[in-house]
């Protein structure tokens, strides 16, 4: 978690820095990029991962990766815009939006605390947001947004990771999503505008770009192996230690203030998922570290 927590932390430092020359969709550009030359090297050394890049369920492959890739866009381009703490507490949403479209789209039970972790949830997101004060920011709608196709991209990623393994959902969501990034650009060069924007990138980015594309990998795989060793009930209250880290690492680097509204609404956030987490452990069945795992395994 320890590497998850900062894999985190310098993804959104190396988007808000390549934010000041790149467009959202370059910045995706590099991650997609990055992460599929990493993956393919895996499959030229380790042969039998080549079984897992058979074609099978592109159906639910195309559906996780754009609404997975529209999340990225829309939280990445949050980051450039708002305080980290912000975004980081607005993400965390996500969970009771998983809730409320399980119940919808798969007929899965609302219990009680599934319903209560729904409404502290919105309720975080009110004294965050504070809409209709001077202090809203529109922005925040972005990251909203975002949380809410991450939870379309988990209910879909549910069924898909009852098929395939990880490895293969890892690899067709780089590869679907790279010329998804690329297509703006491509659009742009049409037009006559710029091309081939690592033309542009000068020295000053290259440590933030080699970093954006290591903690594409890194944030995944260490947040997986943290639920594979341990039960959910300890790794996710360790994965809400992002919200003040990051507000410190925005603080140190960029001077944002520390909101206290931030705080006092990601407490009702966390307080929400933490209580649907508890009831959930104790129902018979799969055990909430398996469930939570599948969940994690392919949101980064």
């Amino acid at each position: 978690m320890t590497g998850a927590l900062i894999s985190f932390s310098i993804s959104a430092l190396a988007i808000r820095a390549l934010g000041q020359q790149l467009n959202t969709f370059e910045i995706l550009t590099i991650r997609s990029g990055f992460g599929l030359f990493v993956l393919l090297a895996l499959v030229a050394v380790r042969p039998e991962l080549r079984r897992e890049l058979a074609l099978r369920h592109m159906g639910f492959h195309i559906a996780r990766n754009t609404t997975h890739f529209v999340g990225q866009f829309s939280w990445a381009l949050a980051v450039t815009l708002l305080p980290f703490a912000t975004v980081f507490a607005l993400e965390f949403t996500t969970p009771a939006w998983v809730a409320l479209l399980a119940a919808l789209i798969l007929g899965e039970r609302m219990t009680k605390s599934r319903a209560g972790s729904v409404v502290l949830g919105f309720l975080g997101v009110l004294v965050i947001v504070r809409p209709g004060l001077a202090s809203f920011q529109p922005a925040a709608l972005l990251v909203l947004f975002a949380a809410f196709t991450f939870a379309i991209s988990l209910i879909v990623t549910k069924q898909l990771t009852n098929r395939v393994g990880t490895f293969s959902i890892m690899f067709w969501m780089n590869l679907m999503q790279l010329p998804m990034a690329l297509a703006w650009p491509s659009v742009v060069a049409a037009t006559g505008g710029p091309s081939l924007f690592v033309f542009r990138l000068g020295a000053d980015l290259l440590i933030p770009t080699l970093a954006l594309g290591a903690v594409g990998l890194t944030s995944h795989y260490c947040l997986t192996q943290a639920f594979r060793s341990g039960d959910a009930t300890v790794v996710v209250p360790l994965d809400f230690l992002r919200i003040p880290l990051i507000a410190l690492v925005g603080w140190m680097f960029y001077g944002e203030m520390l909101d206290g509204f931030v705080f006092a609404g990601a407490g009702l956030i966390i307080c929400g998922v933490l209580w649907n987490l508890l009831a959930e452990s104790r129902r018979p069945g799969l055990p909430v570290a398996a469930s939570t795992e599948k969940a994690q395994s392919a949101e980064s």
